[in-house]
C-alpha cells in the first residue's frame, strides 16, 4: 500500500510536486524553509542562475545542519559525563550504607 502524500509546493518562483511520507503542513513547511533560505542568498548575493542560487542555499542549510549535529553530539556526551558522575557518586552513597 502507497501512503505518499502528493503536495504541490513553490519554491523560488517555481511549482514543484513533492511525493513523501510526511504530511503536507510539513511538506509546505519545509519548501517554504528552502524558498525562504535562497531568497536570503539573492538578497546577499545578486546571483542570476538558479543551479547557484539552490547549491548556495543548500550549503548554507547543510552548514545549519552540521552545526546542531555537533551541539546535539556535545550536549549528549556532557550529558552522559553528568551521568557517570552521579553514577559514581551513588555507587559510593551505597557502599558507605550497605551492611558490612
Amino acid at each position: 500500500m502507497d501512503t505518499k502524500n502528493v503536495v504541490q509546493v513553490q519554491i523560488f518562483g517555481h511549482s514543484y510536486t513533492i511525493r513523501g511520507e510526511a504530511d503536507q503542513e510539513y511538506i509546505l513547511g519545509v519548501a517554504a524553509y528552502v524558498d525562504r533560505k535562497m531568497r536570503e542568498i539573492t538578497e546577499k548575493l545578486p546571483v542570476a542562475s538558479l543551479s547557484k542560487v539552490a547549491i548556495l542555499a543548500s550549503l548554507n542549510i547543510a552548514d545549519e545542519l552540521f552545526k546542531e549535529r555537533a551541539q546535539r553530539d556535545a550536549q549528549q556526551q556532557a550529558l552522559g559525563t553528568r551521568a557517570a558522575r552521579l553514577n559514581a557518586v551513588l555507587g559510593e552513597l551505597l557502599e558507605e550504607r550497605a551492611p558490612r
